[in-house]
């Protein structure tokens, strides 16, 4: 990139000498032109490009950047500069100089596992962390602490655990000379064994420059300290440091200057992106925080779009059902709008809203509302009676009974095809009398009927008006798959002639048939990493499930035909299939991004900021920099709501604080 095309702080920043440069790049600053600048300057000045790394947050961002090069430097120059993520650029440098075997964590873990799993004290302890809990908190303590002994670090944590930190580390040396044997290497490893070489092979680089400098953490710059560089250009912005929860460190970027003597602080203050308005309600709730290197962001853009514009609702769902509204209302392409939310449950209420009304969107940051098991059970049910010969929709929701797999499950199938003359639910509720073993066909002899017959008696907890059903008499059907069928049988026999989907979705909710699968998936949802059931966790998740299926009665609520609420919730629009539509974001997913119309929902105290995840370590500073990231995602139009209540959850809610730092309303 041409400096003349550069502003001045930014041509400032990049002709700086050799020697700790850190640029202090806001939102909409140019962050990307000027690390492409400064490397345009360094192969200017005759600096070889295999003397220059160049760091990055992703390696989209890297490839980017030596995209830009190419249009000025031959591509021969520039594939010679050393660029990617840490990762990317360790791994490369290991297979270059040693014999590594790059393993995915799952596969590492079951090794790991599989060593635990031979110390018996560990396996039949009820106090000792299980492995997979373990082997994460080790990578933990590798990304957060340079130094130290690992039992030592689990003992501050817990000193309970104080017993078993000889056992942990005898089962953790060996699971690491079992990887040394066979050169296997994680994540973690890349870091470690490229920290070793650099410091071991000397390696020296005339410049290292960093992108997004505020999400390094201590095992990253361990690295950049093993280099031991001369001259480091790094570029960040401390008001958008929101991975803590990731191991990144903001102490890093704020005691820049103290660590490196003689450095020098640029700050570029002109903002491309966003109108002032944007850009005035940003730094009003952002200057809240302290502030670690003086900075005032310049306004560029010239065009007036309005002020940023705040809308009060009664409730979450008719929220979320008023910016649809203002969406199909407007006319900007949907692929220029983002929808930004801090919780998932939010992003579940906007997909669900979205998709009634024809809305297409693309979802980024947290499972897809439709993707969730209890919706997608649910409407697997609703299809049965809709269509009974659908046998995926049969197989699925049978997935959920304990001991039974797919194949049992469609022998199950084809047996109730066979009583019901090709209809399930006939099969299941009026099997023929003719047909004294539907699964012999399968193979199995009188002999096996005979046995099944026993097996039978032997089931418990099953309506008088199923435990003979012949639908039973299959050997690899126990107790818990019975119970299941007992409960799928009474949801046909009540319901089968329901065709109102918010009656129906009504009445699901209270049977059997999905309050035993909503108890199973709050139970596995409710187990911690360390193994052990936590009963908070598990009322939490059948809250969200609760909430889920509201936010599915509210859809059901618009149709009084079933197959056309099915069709709507399970094909969509054609728009939906393309891939175009709407952006629904995280914050976290929504960080490098920028849209010209942005709406921010959910700005209510508890919800945003989230005092939940701030009781568990976080706090607010970092929850008002995922406001200001949150806000700096607009280019020219912003929209911000809040609603006053959860009427599902029969919750009421106050304004968000970051509403009133903004002087969007009065205290």
């Amino acid at each position: 990139m041409p400096l003349s095309d550069l502003n001045l702080k930014q041509r400032e920043a990049c002709l700086a000498p050799s020697g700790y440069n850190l640029v202090i790049a806001s939102a909409g600053t140019g962050k990307t032109s000027t690390i492409v600048g400064r490397i345009s300057s360094l192969l200017n000045l005759g600096i070889n490009p295999k003397d220059i790394l160049l760091l990055t947050f992703t390696n989209k961002a890297a490839k980017e950047m030596l995209t830009r090069l190419e249009k000025k430097f031959d591509s021969s120059l520039v594939k010679n500069i050393e660029a990617g993520t840490f990762h990317a650029v360790a791994y490369r440098y290991l297979r270059e100089n040693t014999l590594i075997n790059l393993k995915q964590p799952s596969e590492l873990k079951a090794l790991f596992r599989s060593i635990y799993d031979s110390k018996d004290i560990l396996r039949n302890s009820k106090d000792a962390y299980k492995a997979s809990y373990l082997y994460d908190l080790y990578s933990l303590f590798y990304n957060s602490s340079i130094s130290g002994d690992f039992g030592e670090w689990v003992s501050r944590k817990n000193e309970e655990q104080l017993y078993f930190t000889s056992l942990y580390k005898e089962v953790w040396e060996e699971f690491c000379k079992l990887k040394q044997d066979y050169n296997y290497v994680d994540y973690n490893d890349l870091l470690f064994m490229y920290r070793n070489l650099v410091v071991q092979n000397n390696v020296r680089y005339s410049e290292i420059l960093v992108d997004e400098y505020q999400d390094t953490n201590p095992l990253q710059d361990s690295i950049l300290q093993a280099f031991k560089p001369e001259s480091l250009f790094c570029v960040g912005d401390y008001d958008q440091s929101i991975y803590a929860f990731n191991g990144a460190d903001i102490s890093i970027i704020a005691g820049f200057k103290d660590r490196y003597k003689n450095s020098n602080i640029f700050t570029l203050s002109d903002n491309y992106r966003s109108t002032k308005s944007i850009l005035n309600l940003a730094n009003k709730v952002i200057e809240k925080n302290p502030r670690i290197y003086p900075k005032k962001l310049e306004v560029v853009k010239q065009e007036d779009y309005g002020e940023p514009k705040l809308y009060e609702y009664e409730d979450t769902f008719s929220q979320y059902q008023g910016v649809a509204n203002k969406i199909k209302l407007s006319n900007i392409p949907y692929e220029n709008i983002a929808v930004i939310f801090r919780n998932n449950s939010s992003g579940d209420g906007l997909e669900a809203v979205f998709r009634e009304n024809g809305i297409p969107t693309k979802r980024k940051g947290g499972l897809s509302f439709f993707d969730s098991k209890e919706i997608k059970y649910i409407l697997n049910l609703c299809t049965i009676l809709s269509n009974p010969k659908d046998m995926m929709a049969f197989i699925h929701t049978l997935g959920y009974a304990r001991g039974i797999g797919d194949s049992v499950a469609k022998e199950i199938y084809e047996a109730l095809l066979l009583l019901g003359d090709g209809d399930i639910i006939e099969g299941m509720l009026n099997p023929k009398d003719d047909i004294p073993n539907p699964y012999q066909k399968k193979g199995q002899t009188i002999l096996h009927s005979l046995f099944e017959e026993e097996k039978r008696v032997a089931f418990v907890n099953l309506r008088d008006d199923f435990k003979e059903h012949k639908i039973l008499n299959n050997l690899r059907i126990e107790q818990d798959g019975a119970e299941f069928l007992n409960s799928l049988f009474a949801f046909l026999k009540e319901l089968k002639d329901v065709q109102k989907p918010y009656t129906l979705i009504s009445k699901i909710y209270t049977m059997p048939i999905f309050t035993i699968v909503a108890q199973k998936l709050a139970k596995d949802r409710a187990i911690n990493k360390n193994g052990k059931f936590d009963k908070e966790k598990y009322e939490l998740s059948l809250e969200r499930i609760e909430r889920k299926v509201s936010l599915l009665l509210g859809l059901a609520e618009q149709h009084s035909v079933l197959e056309r609420f099915l069709n709507a919730m399970l094909l969509g629009s054609s728009e939906m299939s393309e891939g175009s539509g709407v952006n629904l974001l995280s914050i976290h997913a929504s960080k490098g991004l920028e849209f010209s119309c942005v709406y921010i929902v959910d700005l209510m105290e508890g919800r945003f900021p989230n005092k939940k995840l701030i009781g568990r370590g976080g706090n607010l500073e970092e929850e008002r920099r995922l406001f200001y990231v949150a806000v700096t995602r607009a280019k020219d139009i912003l929209h911000l709501s809040y609603a006053k209540q959860d009427s599902i959850r029969n919750v009421k809610y106050e304004p968000s604080i970051f509403l009133y730092e903004g002087e969007l309303l009065e205290n």
